[in-house]
């Protein structure tokens, strides 16, 4: 079974090693799973979709989960001709050089709840949310009053994609509910913000307050140093009511700049030294229930706040909640660099009613990269993903949509999309239950962004892009 790191067999690496060298371990026993191309396509049936779309999206595929990734499918990221998928029980690592067709390189089974994903390079930092044991892969779970359990970020070298491995583990206060990348400013440390919350005087490791994040300083070089820099205190004064550290950060390096949703609080954070955060700015919506992640323009002139209300189990895109509440809150970003401000500008929530029996919330969205213009794809649980125009952040508008029938017609289940992202000329949509979708869009008014292209792509740490090329690394 997968253990803690220890020092592999050596291998040639994608990344220069250390002095002190790598401390690895083999994955070969966490469920890895391989399917050639040709036994998939001869597998295979024509595909058919059980979705409505807009006449302008195409459900182009749907990889089921398998048996190994039975919990909740959460978060992706993207490198290269791949797509890592986050799950509660670990990940899957699929090749999508062919979107029409992906298939399964790996699965690492690596159970921790949550499985927020980030890619850098040849390394990937997951998100450990309920407490185990111990650190190794394998270690049962255990409870949140026991002081030696362990939650935080979890480092793998994915450079071998069919044979990741195991690099280190790093324990946060909390654990981390979430990860944003910031790559450092000399080009040899990762620094990785890890959000966490819910604190009690009974948890010996997530003790109120907890208004604070967790950052983590990797060495690229030699990950297994990897370690707790800092954990700055964004409210020292006290945040709003509700929150106790943050839900999810969305860092704009090029720009230094950052926006945290934090549970009561949205905030704009100055990271032009990432090791240490400064909060510039907060604000408060009474729509607002729990403020959940956050997404630049690509000049970083709005920002997209979304509302989790209900946690995501809840049915609130019914006529019973109405157009302000489970919804986004656009905000223009005003004053200096050195002082920028936020100014409210609208809500945008889907226009398609769903059922009672449907959990549904904004949720995890990215830009479409079209250059000089604002579109954005978003996943709705089981609302789907809806494609928005907000061109004009006072008037956000539906112009394409994806949606499944519900999963139970008489009693609500969790289930729907995480996470929708587009990349790379296709959007890729991380369904609870039913696994990887990839859906096509057909707009003219986007047709552009399929000649932004990057190697690579993590949504909670943006990237500027410009007419034929993403920024990403």
């Amino acid at each position: 079974m997968a253990s803690s790191p220890v020092r592999p067999v050596p291998r040639r690496p994608l990344y220069r090693r250390g002095p002190a060298g790598l401390a690895l371990a083999f994955a070969t026993a966490l469920t890895m799973g391989l399917l050639g191309p040709a036994t998939a396509s001869a597998d295979r049936a024509p595909f058919e979709s059980d979705a409505e779309t807009s006449d302008n999206v195409t459900h182009v595929t749907n990889v089921p989960k398998s048996e190994a990734m039975d919990a909740f499918n959460s978060d992706l990221a993207f490198t290269g001709d791949y797509a890592i998928g986050g799950n509660y029980n670990g990940f899957v690592v699929y090749d999508i050089s062919e979107p029409e067709a992906p298939r399964v390189v790996s699965e690492v089974l690596c159970p921790g709840g949550q499985g927020d994903v980030s890619v850098s390079g040849d390394l990937l930092y997951f998100s450990v949310d309920y407490p185990r044991a111990g650190d190794e892969c394998g270690a049962p779970s255990t409870s949140t009053t026991d002081p030696d359990g362990f939650e935080g970020v979890r480092v793998f070298d994915i450079s071998d994609k069919a044979n990741p491995q195991y690099v280190a583990a790093v324990r946060t206060d909390c654990g981390s509910h979430t990860n944003t990348l910031v790559p450092g400013k000399d080009g040899e440390h990762d620094y990785v913000y890890v959000s966490s919350y819910s604190p009690s005087s009974r948890f010996p490791n997530c003790r109120p307050p907890h208004d604070k994040i967790s950052v983590i300083e990797i060495p690229v070089d030699n990950p297994a140093e990897a370690a707790l820099v800092s954990d700055p205190v964004l409210f020292p004064e006290g945040g709003n009511r509700s929150t106790s550290g943050c839900h999810d950060i969305t860092a704009y390096p090029e720009k230094d700049i950052a926006a945290g949703a934090c549970m009561g609080d949205g905030i704009m954070m100055d990271i032009s030294d990432p090791a240490h955060p400064v909060v510039t700015d907060v604000v408060r919506d009474e729509n607002f229930a729990f403020w959940h992640s956050a997404t630049f323009t690509n000049d970083a002139d709005t920002v997209i706040f979304t509302d989790e209300l209900g946690g995501g189990g809840g049915a609130i895109c019914t006529g019973e909640y109405g157009p302000e509440r489970g919804a986004n809150a656009l905000y223009s970003v005003d004053g200096s660099k050195d002082d920028p401000g936020l100014a409210f500008e609208s809500y945008y929530k889907i226009p398609r009613p769903q059922s009672e029996t449907e959990n549904c919330v904004a949720h995890n969205g990215s830009l479409i990269p079209v250059p000089g213009r604002n579109y954005f794809v978003q996943s709705w649980y089981q609302g789907g993903v809806s494609v928005i125009d907000f061109n004009d952040p006072e008037d956000p508008r539906e112009i394409g949509y994806f949606d499944r029938a519900p999963i139970n017609e008489d009693r609500l289940v969790l289930g729907g999309s995480w996470s929708a992202y587009y990349y790379n000329g296709h959007v890729y949509s991380s369904d609870i239950s039913r696994g990887l979708d990839v859906l096509k869009l057909t707009d003219p008014r986007m047709r552009v962004a399929e000649r932004v292209t990057y190697d690579e792509f993590n949504p909670q740490s943006q990237a500027g892009y410009r007419p034929g090329r993403g920024h990403g690394r």
